[in-house]
């Protein structure tokens, strides 16, 4: 149950986090498809909530090494994040 709670709160984090890249509106969110762009970047949303999805399906029957795998892939996401929102890209 703990693995779920810390899944569920990356995710919170992990959408903050890609709503605050797509309302920068950095230049380099115009060199992405434009039907990940469209309608404020939902297309990326759903995308997250389904590997956010996957991830606590995964979780929750026995694969702990998922939310392990998940809090890599949030760190990332949080990485490229600052680079491009601190003006480093």
């Amino acid at each position: 149950m703990t693995g779920l709670i810390v899944l569920f709160l990356l995710g919170i984090a992990n959408f903050a986090i890609q709503r605050a890249v797509f309302a920068s509106g950095h230049p380099l969110l115009a060199q992405l498809p434009q039907t990940l762009t469209r309608s404020g970047g939902r297309a990326v949303l759903v995308a997250e909530f389904l590997i956010l999805l996957g991830a606590m399906l995964l979780v929750e029957n026995g694969f702990g090494i998922a939310a392990w795998g998940y809090a890599f892939y949030v760190g990332l996401n949080a990485t490229s994040a600052w680079l491009l929102l601190s003006g480093r890209i």
